[in-house]
């Protein structure tokens, strides 16, 4: 259950953060052309292009038959779906071509279709109207098993260059294989941290469990390439300098995340796909200096990984208040130490003369600095350790008071998901 307190509302979105997005990159999420573009400049994965119509003429001479398969027709300034066909073959017996939902079309079909574009039938701002004739990027297999016809899309929501939150638009029936929520796509929240999905809303109110009409489950759905996803879509927020946006992007088998588009208004649905508000999260990084992409999904990661998972007691590690642990550190090497168990405290701290020790301690390693009672600003950095048999990868405080304890960490309940802490007898 989401805290009220913790909701962002459209109008504190919109006074609060879309308003610090300037013209120059507003204007560039209205145009899918532009966004392209900008891309492709940029070097960041996009669909390829086979063609931009601008005028009736430029409909009437294109090479259609050339369209043999896999390609999507859209309006550049459209908004929420509208206007997008996507085909995935062309029949060798008549000139039709098939849409993702059997529709059959001729190429009086087509043309038809772009001629209402350039129209303005579907476009949601002021600027001419265009067509876009792009590639149709086939999804991963792992997310397709989940999608009904279409391509299943992810939205991450970037402010100040960190990712916030995202989730996984799924196509349904109901949408017609349209990864569009407003259409009837299905609304599914993905941790941060792991890339593993866990809520999902459809008609972006109602929790559900199962995809419709199976039993298959929409929880703990690992994102294929979710690093490489969550960088590139800080990337192409910051290629276009927007400063609070919701970058789209589909997963392809073999090439990873290509951006679809941007959006410097993203809808608020996302909460409750996720179970969370976006209103802490957002001030909880306002004001962090971010050195590059690396450093705000590095930032993002350790700041709003779930640790909801449910772990059953027949797989739970069993650890003592005090337990030896290997710590790791830069250039392999590798310590083992005294490790205080405290869930009295929320985040984990690790001595500063361990941290030095192992390398840790480096203006380039820093995530962010924070407010420690009895030491005031210190450091965060990032810390893998094993304790019992698994591998943890902490955020850790630098603590200068550690190094005049008998132990150099300090584990706090935020990493302690999976284990049970045995109570010592007196």
């Amino acid at each position: 259950m989401i805290s009220p307190s913790d909701i962002l509302g459209m109008n504190a979105r919109n006074q609060l953060y879309v308003a610090r997005n300037s013209k120059r990159s507003k204007n560039i999420c209205h145009s899918k052309y532009a966004t392209k573009i900008l891309m492709l400049n940029e070097g960041i994965q996009t669909a390829e292009v086979f063609g931009i119509l601008a005028t009736i003429e430029d409909v009437n001479e294109f090479n259609w038959k050339r369209l043999n398969k896999d390609f999507v027709l859209k309006p550049t300034n459209g908004h929420g779906g509208k206007g997008v066909v996507a085909f995935k073959k062309k029949l060798k017996a008549k000139d039709q071509w098939l849409d993702i939902v059997n529709g059959r079309w001729s190429l009086d079909d087509l043309k038809l279709h772009c001629y209402d574009i350039l129209e303005g039938q579907y476009s949601s701002h002021g600027a001419a109207p265009k067509i876009i004739i792009e590639e149709r990027v086939v999804s991963h297999s792992k997310l397709l098993e989940y999608s009904y016809k279409g391509t299943p899309d992810i939205r991450v929501l970037i402010f100040n260059s960190i990712p916030i939150m995202a989730y996984m638009r799924l196509p349904t029936r109901e949408s017609g294989g349209r990864a569009n929520q407003n259409q009837g796509a299905l609304g599914v929240g993905i941790d941060i941290g792991s890339g593993l999905t866990t809520y999902a809303a459809a008609h972006k109110t109602h929790l559900i469990k199962h995809l419709p009409d199976t039993n298959k489950e929409l929880k703990n759905i690992q994102i294929p390439y979710w690093k490489k996803t969550l960088l590139t879509a800080v990337e192409a927020a910051n290629t276009a300098k927007l400063i609070y946006s919701g970058v789209d992007l589909f997963i392809h088998k073999n090439k990873g995340p290509m951006v679809v588009e941007l959006n410097y208004r993203p809808g608020l649905s996302i909460q409750i796909a996720n179970q969370a508000g976006l209103r802490k999260r957002l001030q909880r990084v306002e004001d962090l200096n971010v050195l590059n992409p690396e450093h705000g999904v590095r930032i993002g990661q350790a700041l709003f990984a779930q640790s909801y998972f449910e772990t059953p007691e027949e797989k739970l590690t069993i650890v003592h208040p005090k337990e030896n642990v290997i710590v790791y550190g830069d250039d392999n090497k590798s310590l083992d130490t005294l490790a205080f168990i405290k869930t009295g405290r929320y985040k984990s701290a690790i001595a500063s003369n361990l941290g030095k020790e192992l390398g840790l301690i480096d203006i380039d390693d820093f995530l962010w600095f924070q407010n420690e009672a009895g030491e005031g600003r210190v450091p965060v950095v990032e810390v893998e350790l094993d304790l019992g048999e698994q591998r943890i990868s902490a955020t850790m405080l630098v603590s200068k008071r550690l190094n005049r304890t008998r132990h150099d960490i300090e584990l706090g309940r935020k990493d302690l998901p999976g284990f049970l802490i045995k109570t010592e007898e007196k």
